[in-house]
Formats: C-alpha cells, structure tokens, sequence
C-alpha cells in the first residue's frame, strides 16, 4: 500500500443544526468526546470523525502528519459537510484544525484549539517522551476498533513521536494570517506551557481565550459542564464590546 495524499475519515454524527466538526487527541479516537457530544449535539449537528491511523480509520504506508491530516479534514469538510464548519480540535486534533483553518479558511465559520500547540516547543518538558509508553486502557481501546489489530499500536506511537520531533512548527507570522474568530481553551494545569497558549492567543487576530481553574490536558472530561457552557457561549454568542479594552481596543481614526 502507497501513501495517498488523502484518506477517507470513518465517522459518527449526531443531532441537528449548523455542523461542528470535533477532531480527537493522538494515539486515542473520536470515543475521546463521549462526555461531550450529548451536550453539543443539543444544538449542532455534531460530526465526530477518526483521524487517519486512529480508531476505525486504517494506517497507510508512510509516516502519519499534521500536513496529510490537515488534507484528510480539509477532504472530510469538502466531501462529507459541504457547508461552513465550526471546528474543534483538541490537543494533536488542535494542530490539525489550526492548520486546516490556515489552509482553507473559507470552509471555518469558529476554530476552537483545545489544549493544543502551534510549535512544539509548546508543550512542557517531558511531554514528548511519553509518545511510546500510553497507558494500557489507550492500547486496549485501539485494539476494540482498529481494522489493523492490536499489534499495530505500537507502529501507531512510533509514527507520532516521529512527527514529533520536528513539528508542529508554525511561527507567529504564520498565524498572524488567520481571520477566524478563534477560541483557545486549556486547563490551569495543562501540559501545554500557558506562555505558550498566551502566545497562540496574541498571535491570532481574531482570538479569544479561557482558562479551565482546577483541570489538567483532560478538561473536557474533568470538567464537561463549565467547558460546554464557554464553549457553547463562543459558538452560539456575538462577541460582546467590551467597557476597557485593550489587546481589542479600536484603532483611532487617521
């Protein structure tokens, strides 16, 4: 088998209304959001997609890549939604959205990059170099879906931590390209470095961010009512003018 530049996403979807499109964290699947798509998909019509060598969606030959990826959602969106998304994506998911939201702009009505990084050099240290040692309830979720078997797991965390090393590596003039209102969410305790998320917030033109007191990288389930109730807020609400702003006051008049 040859690496195609796009693979077709096995997926699920739920509920009714404007889509939003939920892409899930490396080495687990699109069940990583089973705590939060009853409560989206109340008000959206909730797709919730394996990424390629992930859950039900199978490996192909070659290396596993934020670019291919990005090209397997930018395909997903084309093909499948057909209409302007909201897009989550949530920690290696965030990269995929951020970089999808980059390349076609046109097909994000929101970006919301949960618990994600824009470089790598943006997640704490020591957290790369538990790529290859997951705990086992991930190799047995893999093992319930994956069309490869459980063998093919560890083929799964060898091709992560290679992508790894090098990327994502955007730069803050990448980002400063983006026009989509976006929301950046993490934990107070995340694994992803806050001055790294306040670099992402101050990077994007049109951002927004919450940070989750009292949680770690599992945000979204360790607090799923007050993560639904911002992200909800986000989707469903106009920005508000604010009494003082600062990073968002109005430019003066020439």
């Amino acid at each position: 088998m040859t690496q195609s530049s796009t693979t077709p996403l096995w997926y699920r979807d739920y509920g009714a209304g404007d889509p939003l499109l939920l892409l899930h964290p490396a080495a687990v699947d699109s069940r990583a959001f089973t705590p939060n798509v009853p409560a989206l998909s109340e008000h959206f019509h909730v797709f919730t997609p394996d990424r390629r060598g992930h859950g039900h969606t199978p490996d192909v030959d070659g290396p596993l890549t934020f670019d291919l990826m990005a090209n397997d959602t930018v395909d997903f969106l084309e093909q499948v939604i057909t209409a302007p998304t909201a897009l989550l994506g949530y920690s290696d998911g965030a990269t995929v959205a951020l970089l999808t939201a980059l390349r076609r702009p046109d097909l994000i009505t929101h970006l919301i990059l949960v618990a994600g990084v824009y470089h790598r050099s943006g997640w704490a240290p020591g957290i790369l170099d538990q790529d290859l040692t997951p705990p086992d309830f991930m190799r047995d979720a893999y093992a319930e879906v994956s069309p490869h078997g459980r063998a093919h797991y560890d083929t799964i965390l060898r091709k992560i931590a290679a992508e790894h090393t090098t990327q994502p590596a955007l730069t803050p003039a990448d980002l400063a390209t983006l026009p989509t209102r976006t929301l950046i969410l993490l934990g107070d305790d995340d694994e992803v470095l806050p001055t790294h998320a306040q670099s992402l917030y101050e990077s994007l033109p049109n951002a927004e961010l919450a940070v989750v007191p009292g949680t770690s990288h599992g945000l979204l389930s360790e607090k799923p009512s007050l993560c639904h109730a911002i992200l909800l807020d986000f989707l469903t609400n106009a920005p508000v003018e604010t009494f003082a702003p600062i990073r968002r006051k109005p430019a003066a008049p020439n």
